[in-house]
This record gives structure tokens, C-alpha cells and sequence, in this order.
């Protein structure tokens, strides 16, 4: 019984109600046997498990024994607990600590499906489930964008990245033990662990590096959600819903898309923890959305090519793709990326004089430029003919720039290798996306190529979004 000295309000500290449950649950059930997990002999079992681990409403258990007519044990056993037993204990402690667990920011929730990691000890663990803004969060400092194309910008991003993994390392010793894992359910009244992995804390924190470093590509989210004046551009990791959203775009929306997305956030987790390679279908699959521009809005393609510039290079890592243009690069879908955005540009750039609001050709026959970029760029190019008018008549000097960079990077193609049609690879969307940039970042001053002020690249960035 209680008594008044016992009685505390704040019970989740109170050891004495917690010791008063336990002796209710074991009441509960009173059968004795033996416990697998503790090793107990005559021990309370526990005969019903706890359900509700993933919210209020989740009727599916993890442990569940009442199919006493099919074959869930029979067949192979007599009874229940010849299968497995456990005691109330134990039972009520772990799938206590594990709803615990999922209540927690960290865990990764899509509809039924969970994931969830966390340090036997309790200490503080890195977030494998998002993208790089969420994961360096406040310490996330933009890059001076006057100077991201002077040098690599993922030696900036690697820097702040291994700035906030060493205070992680600091805390989380080599033999820590760290442990991921998934649940699902198939039907409302049971749960199946899907995924299961135990790391070391050195194992653990070396993979989620490699994943976070060798997949950072420039990334831009368009306008935040929460805050519509805010933009989220930032270099980094994209997260694998956010993966899975660029492969297969609508159908991983809502409640008849909950299973392709799960089933793709499924896929990539032995790439994030277990280092393995991306599978290579979703790579293609996020390669030829990102260069069907024609079915995607501009804030769709934008963060479309990001993902996808962000496989390729990832997947590809030991080609030493760089998050900057590689001028002197010459293989042919590397270059055939290049001419591409200069096109672009100039058309762009007449358009804008011209205060017309369309995209360019080279914009509405990416698709087309992909699969054949030989003849598209026949195409391409006899189109840009009154657009280099519009802008001579203009600034001319600016002309003249454009002009030298297509001859400069035609220039640039091995023998042979201009007049095919094959179909480009990825590579041509990194090409294509480092070249806008650094056209963006760049303007034409006394016949050269100069950088432009952090202030003027901003107000471009807004009047591109709007």
C-alpha cells in the first residue's frame, strides 16, 4: 500500500510506483518458466507483450502469440513458450525503452515504418536520416559564395563537416556499441523488425562520414516551408526521402505512395550504414528526372539536379568529381554538360533584355540533349542565332565572352569524340550545374572574366527564384 510519505507527484520519479507496477504485471501473468533473455529460471512470463510503440493508435506488436489455430508456432511447437519465453520484466522494460526511443526527434517515421538508432550507453549520436542542413543545424555557416569557384566548395563543406563530427567522436569511444534499426508492419497487428545493424562507435561514426562527404553536392530546397522569405541553399547530403522524392517525384506523395517510399528509404539504409553502394537503377532513375526539365517546375528541377549531381558524384567517388568546374576536364559528356549551360545562358541572358519570361531551348530539350547530344545540339545551337544578335546589340563584349567559351570547350573534345550521338551519363548534369554556377557567379568586365561581389550573387539567386 501507499502511504503518504511514499506518495511523490511527479511519478515519473517515483521508484516506488515503479517498483508497485512491476509486482501488478507480474500478478498479471502467471505462468513461470524460463527466460531467454535474462536466463532466470522460474521466472514470471510474460503472456500478452506491450503494443502502442509507435503512437497511441499502433495495435501492431513486435511479440504476439495469439494465433493459437494457424501455423504461427504450430507445427513446430506445442506450446507458446517453447518457442520463446519472456519474462514481464523484461518484456515491459525493452518495449518501454524502445517507444521511448522512437518518441525521439531522431528516429526516422514514414507512415508504419521506423527507424531508429542509438548508443547502448545513452550518449548522444549523429542523425544518419537527414540531409546536411538539418544534420550541421546551427553550426551550418554559408558559404561565401565570391568565392566558391576559386577552389573546391566541398573543402569548405568537409571542414565544417568534421568540425561537428569531432565534437561526436569527443564523446563516442571507438568500442561504443551503437545500434540501428527498422520496424514495419505488414498488417495492423504485427510488427517485424526489418532492419537490424550493431556498430561500434568507430565503425558507426566512419560510415556516416563517408556517406555525408563522399555524396555533398550544391543543393538548393527552394523556399523553407516555415519561414517563405527564408531560401535553402546549402552544400551537403540530400536525405533519402529526399532521394526517394527525385527518383520517382508524386508517387511517393501521400497514402498511396507510403510504400514505394518506404521501400526506397529501405534500400539506401546499407548504403548510409553499412557503406554500400547506392543501387544503381535509383541513380539513372534521379538522372532522367533531373534531365526531363520539361515535366518539372523550376523549383522541382533545381533540387532535382541536386540530388542527382549528388548520387553520381557519390557513387563515381574514386573519378574525383570536385564541387567546382574542372575547366581543363575533357571527357565528352563533361564537356557536352558545359556547352549546354552557356547555351542556356545566352538565351537566358536575350530573354532577360528582352523582358520575356519562357524557358530557353536548351532548357526544353534537355531530355532530348541527353539521349542524342549531337544532333540536339545542331538543334541548339542554329537557335541561339538571333539570341547573339539581341545581346551584340546590347553588350556586345558580353557576347564576345559567351562565344569564346563555346570555342574554348569545343576545343576541348578528344578526336571523335563530338560527332556521336551516344547517350551522356550523369556526368553531363555535374558539368551542367557547375558551369551555371559559375556563369552566375561570374560577369564580363574589360574583355575578362571576373568575379561578382557576394551582394550582386544573392540579389541574381532571388530574382532567379521569383
Amino acid at each position: 500500500e501507499f502511504t503518504d510519505d511514499a506518495f511523490c507527484s511527479e511519478t515519473w520519479k517515483d521508484k516506488t510506483l515503479f517498483e508497485k507496477w512491476a509486482e501488478y504485471a507480474g500478478v498479471l501473468d502467471s505462468a513461470k518458466g524460463f527466460c531467454y533473455v535474462t536466463g532466470e529460471q522460474e521466472t514470471d512470463i510474460a503472456q500478452k507483450h506491450p503494443a502502442k510503440l509507435r503512437g497511441g493508435k499502433d495495435g501492431a506488436k513486435l511479440i504476439s502469440s495469439n494465433d493459437t489455430n494457424g501455423f504461427t508456432f504450430l507445427g513446430r511447437f506445442k506450446s507458446v513458450n517453447e518457442a520463446a519465453s519472456v519474462s514481464s520484466m523484461v518484456t515491459q522494460k525493452a518495449h518501454s525503452a524502445l517507444r521511448w526511443l522512437i518518441g525521439r526527434k531522431q528516429a526516422f517515421r514514414s507512415g508504419d515504418q521506423v527507424f531508429v538508432s542509438w548508443a547502448t550507453s545513452g550518449i548522444q549520436i549523429p542523425n544518419p536520416w537527414v540531409n546536411s542542413w538539418d544534420f550541421l543545424g546551427d553550426d551550418f555557416q554559408t558559404t561565401d559564395t565570391s568565392t566558391s569557384q576559386i577552389g573546391d566548395v566541398g573543402q569548405s563543406f568537409a571542414l565544417r563537416f568534421r568540425k561537428k563530427l569531432a565534437g561526436y567522436k569527443n564523446n563516442i569511444s571507438d568500442t561504443e556499441n551503437i545500434v540501428v534499426m527498422g520496424l514495419d508492419s505488414a498488417t495492423p497487428g504485427r510488427m517485424a523488425i526489418t532492419f537490424y545493424r550493431e556498430l561500434t562507435g568507430s565503425e558507426f561514426l566512419e560510415r556516416i562520414e563517408k556517406w555525408y562527404s563522399d555524396f555533398a553536392w550544391f543543393q538548393n530546397y527552394g523556399r523553407d516551408k516555415n519561414d517563405k522569405k527564408k531560401m535553402i541553399y546549402f552544400e551537403g547530403t540530400p536525405a533519402p526521402k529526399d532521394i526517394a522524392w527525385c527518383a520517382y517525384g508524386s508517387k511517393v506523395e501521400g497514402k498511396n505512395g507510403i510504400k514505394l517510399l518506404n521501400a526506397t528509404v529501405e534500400r539506401l539504409l546499407p548504403s548510409i550504414i553499412d557503406g554500400r553502394p547506392v543501387p544503381r537503377d535509383l541513380i539513372e532513375q534521379c538522372v532522367r528526372r533531373a534531365s526531363n526539365r520539361a515535366g518539372l517546375e523550376t523549383w522541382e528541377f533545381k533540387k532535382c539536379l541536386g540530388i542527382a549531381c549528388s548520387l553520381f558524384k557519390g557513387f563515381y567517388n574514386k573519378r574525383g568529381y570536385t564541387m567546382a568546374l574542372e575547366e581543363e576536364k575533357n571527357t565528352r559528356d563533361y564537356l557536352y554538360g558545359r556547352l549546354l549551360a552557356v547555351a542556356e545562358k545566352i538565351e537566358s541572358m536575350a530573354l532577360y533584355f528582352a523582358k520575356e519570361k519562357r524557358e530557353p531551348t536548351a532548357a526544353r530539350l534537355m531530355q532530348r540533349f541527353a539521349d542524342r547530344p549531337y544532333s540536339t545540339w545542331r538543334t541548339i545551337e542554329t537557335s541561339l542565332t538571333p539570341y547573339k544578335a539581341r545581346i551584340n546589340a546590347k553588350m556586345p563584349g558580353l557576347l564576345a565572352g559567351y562565344i569564346e567559351l563555346l570555342d574554348k570547350i569545343c576545343c576541348q573534345f578528344l578526336p571523335g569524340k563530338f560527332n556521336t550521338d551516344d547517350r551522356l551519363s550523369g556526368e553531363f548534369l555535374l558539368a551542367y550545374h557547375c558551369q551555371r554556377n559559375w556563369l552566375n557567379e561570374h560577369k564580363r568586365e574589360k574583355g575578362k572574366w571576373v568575379l561578382r561581389s557576394a551582394e550582386e550573387i544573392e540579389h541574381m539567386g532571388m530574382n532567379d527564384e521569383e
